[in-house]
């Protein structure tokens, strides 16, 4: 896709981080805009900020835990500018499931984390595709995935983004086969200066009440995963690298160079049937420690 000037983009996620910054990119590319978040309040800030700038905006409060949700963001962004072009599957929540194993984790915390991460994505693309093929304009569907869909672990959280990598690779298949006009990329970013790490702040109360940490353990480990993200790359950084994949039609968004090494050892290991491998704590400070050429994890 390379013509974007008066084309129509919607952002799921766009009141903050990466879906605020892709909101943004795309308006100064003079696209027409349709931000969705389940955050009124700051869903409003952002829009009016972008209007100042006279870009062609609009938001519209959205819940992709709720199918018909996404059925009245499609409906009324559809009626305010017509074809859409862009979709950005973006919004995506972070999991802390503290010390517990897979099968240890409370059903709730499964239906959250799947229901926003996964079935908000799959919904989105049953919403917005036919769509999009149907006007028979170029598009394009970029969905928020993360390095932990590349990597093993990170428990319900990854669980989710390997689910919704394997569903956005079928989805470029697809469209592959039928010969469309529409495109997909996944963005599998490393660290990042967002709040993911604060979504408890959304958990809707029919799915329970926020975990809890229950050691100091638990209490650690969300102090350094706060600290990574806030040392991340900025979001405005990221939209940058989307944007071009999007002109260059790339699949998989790698934003974060710093981690080629540890995917590439991750394949190795698939490839010599060699069981799962637990980095040495030296690997990891080694992998954190300050970069010559300047590059962030």
């Amino acid at each position: 896709m390379r013509n974007f000037e008066g084309k129509t983009a919607v952002v799921t996620g766009a009141a903050s981080g990466i879906g605020k910054a892709l909101a943004e990119k795309f308006a100064q590319e003079k696209m027409q805009v349709v931000l969705a978040d389940i955050e009124e309040e700051a869903l409003e800030k952002t829009v009016d900020n972008l209007r100042q700038y006279q870009h062609r905006v609009i938001g519209i409060k959205t819940d992709v835990l709720i199918e018909e949700s996404i059925d009245e963001l499609f409906t009324k962004a559809k009626e305010e500018y017509g074809n859409i072009h862009i979709l950005c599957n973006n919004a995506g929540i972070g999991a802390n499931s503290g010390n517990k194993a897979i099968w240890e984790i409370d059903k709730h915390d499964w239906d959250w984390v799947m229901g926003v991460n996964y079935q908000g994505v799959l919904k989105g693309i049953q919403t917005f595709l036919p769509h999009m093929l149907e006007h028979g304009e170029e598009g394009h569907v970029v969905t928020t995935v993360s390095m932990a869909g590349l990597l093993p672990g990170a428990g319900t959280y990854g669980v989710s983004k390997h689910a919704v990598m394997a569903l956005t690779e079928a989805l470029s298949r697809d469209l592959i086969t039928r010969n469309a006009k529409i495109n997909a990329s996944v963005l599998c970013p490393g660290f990042v200066d967002t709040n993911i790490d604060k979504s408890e702040r959304n958990r809707p109360s029919h799915l329970g009440k926020p975990q809890e940490a229950t050691n100091d353990i638990n209490d650690m480990g969300a102090e350094i995963m706060s600290s990574m993200l806030r040392q991340g790359k900025k979001p405005e950084v990221i939209a940058e690298i989307v944007f071009e994949a999007i002109k260059e039609n790339i699949f998989y968004i790698l934003s974060h160079p710093a981690w080629d090494d540890t995917l590439r050892s991750h394949y190795e290991n698939i490839l010599s049937r060699k069981e799962i491998q637990r980095n040495s704590e030296e690997e990891i400070a080694k992998f954190f420690s300050p970069r010559e050429d300047g590059e962030k994890y």
